[in-house]
């Protein structure tokens, strides 16, 4: 085996033992991964939230067992592959071994280590932008048309996967305008591409329509209540953060693509990345969004940083920059993982608060960053969940009922209940809320409001209302749920619960 192929596995070795071992046992899954778990029993060609791919993917995990083992794999795999597209890449551009590495270890080292802990569509999307230039790069130096059939099929599974991609299309367009790739507008075989694409993407863009398009409710709700928090000036300060420790390749790259006659055929993958970056900005888009645009950024500063040190001095220079890396992002261990305590967090606050890292999404600071939180609490509410159902006499018509999705999902993945069917109005559970046996008992949990009060639940439908346990966890999102037991109803509650359906489904 060649020396670059072992240390090219060695690297993607190295990023799977980290990703299982920056997880502190005390934290639980996140809330986003139960829902997108649960979409494996309700395979569609959509979802309110994501497109379909995060689905098939989640059903291999069911059938794989749903163990937590598989769900933290998946992530981990697509961020390994990431870092092969991007040593591919550089072999392309006829980079040698210290390139490779230094391109390699700089997305090792970044902020895909954290994106990659949670199971999201994130990683498989960073992972269909960096194919997508990587499939330029090679178009642009073959001219040959299968690649840019390939581009429309990586597109498709990326957009089925996320349709944060388009933002790809949008800023290369114009940067394929100002340069004088913009032949590519009279190739034929650009146009049949562009159809494939289409043609990939259609079941998913009929199911938007049958459904009355709840991805544009979706970015309604998105910018109203978590976008509107985004401060454009903060969005590109916190550009610097995802590949900070090797900021400095970055900036190589951005300068050869100005001076470096090699790379001037590339140049427009440089007006990709500012164009793109722009947009994002002007649409106050969360800042993670744009990830997907540095690894090809690293590919060409790598392999520019070999041109400028292949010179005698400048090779004895090179283990140096190749741990910079390796140094700058060491701190961010004691930071951006979930590998501390919840207590140990409270301890170092201002550590964590100097990088920005306790602003949730409402724009204030809390006490764990707002990932961490939502990966605690939900054994406590399926515990507690599990005991109320016991003390229920007739749980073949008991319905759970939950306030969001993370709650329902919680309790559908970890529950000792054999099919315990836990529901919501809350995200994609509205479509899954199939009321086909008659409800006699709910098992009602509960949100806390803004000011900390328990919400009401309506009486006088029960013979008894008993407020049964809450989540106590002070570090959890979900602190203050709390689970009620409303047992024997007195009027048909399948039609009261068909009516809240019907209601919410009509302001979707």
């Amino acid at each position: 085996m060649k020396k670059t192929s072992l240390i090219l596995w060695g690297l993607i070795l190295i990023k799977f033992i980290l990703q299982y071992f920056l997880i502190d046992p005390v934290y639980e899954l996140h809330r986003d991964e139960f829902l997108h778990l649960d979409q494996a029993r309700h395979l569609a060609w959509g979802f309110a939230s994501v497109p379909p791919v995060t689905s098939w993917i989640s059903y291999l995990i069911m059938l794989l067992g749903n163990g937590v083992f598989w769900v933290k794999f998946f992530p981990a795999l697509f961020g390994a592959i990431t870092i092969l597209v991007v040593w591919k890449t550089i072999e392309e551009l006829r980079g040698n071994w210290f390139a490779l590495t230094l391109g390699a270890v700089s997305v090792l080292f970044s902020a895909l280590l954290r994106i990659n802990t949670l199971y999201q569509p994130n990683s498989l999307d960073i992972l269909a932008w960096t194919l997508i230039y990587f499939i330029l790069v090679k178009f642009i130096s073959t001219e040959k048309p299968k690649w840019l059939y390939s581009a429309a099929v990586v597109f498709a599974i990326g957009f089925l996967n996320k349709y944060n991609i388009a933002f790809l299309i949008l800023g290369l367009l114009p940067a394929i305008l100002l340069t004088e790739h913009r032949r590519l507008f009279r190739n034929k075989h650009f146009y049949y591409a562009a159809l494939l694409e289409l043609i990939l993407i259609s079941p998913n863009m009929v199911w938007q329509y049958q459904n009355n398009f709840p991805v544009i409710h979706h970015l309604k709700e998105l910018a109203a209540t978590q976008l509107v928090n985004v401060n454009r000036i903060d969005f590109l300060k916190e550009q610097l953060l995802f590949f900070f420790s090797s900021t400095f390749v970055i900036v190589a790259a951005m300068i050869a693509f100005v001076i470096f006659p090699s790379f001037r055929k590339f140049r427009l993958v440089g007006w990709s990345f500012l164009i793109t970056i722009l947009l994002f900005a002007w649409f106050r888009a969360k800042s993670y969004y744009a990830i997907g645009l540095y690894p090809i950024l690293l590919v060409f500063g790598a392999v520019y940083l070999e041109q400028l040190l292949n010179k005698k001095w400048g090779r004895y220079l090179r283990p140096i920059v190749l741990t910079i890396p390796i140094l700058l992002f060491f701190p961010m261990f004691k930071v951006a993982f979930p590998n501390h305590t919840p207590k140990e967090i409270r301890q170092n606050a201002q550590m964590y608060q100097d990088f920005g890292l306790l602003k949730w999404e409402d724009g204030n600071d809390h006490a764990l960053p707002q990932d961490f939180a939502d990966m605690l609490g939900w054994k406590e509410l399926v515990c507690k969940v599990d005991s109320a159902y016991t003390q229920i006499s007739d749980p073949d018509h008991t319905l759970i009922y939950c306030d969001n999705y993370g709650q329902a999902g919680a309790i559908n993945y970890y529950s000792k209940v054999k099919n315990i069917g836990a529901v919501s109005l809350n995200a994609d559970y509205i479509n899954w809320f199939k009321l086909n046996r008659e409800i006699r008992h709910v098992i009602r949990v509960k949100e806390i409001d803004d000011n900390g009060k328990e919400l009401i639940v309506s009486q006088p439908y029960f013979d008894s209302v008993v407020r049964f346990d809450e989540i106590t966890n002070e570090f959890a999102r979900e602190r203050g749920t709390t689970i009620y037991l409303l047992i024997k109803s007195k009027v048909n509650v399948n039609e009261i619960l068909q009516r809240e359906i019907d209601e919410r489904k009509k302001h979707q």
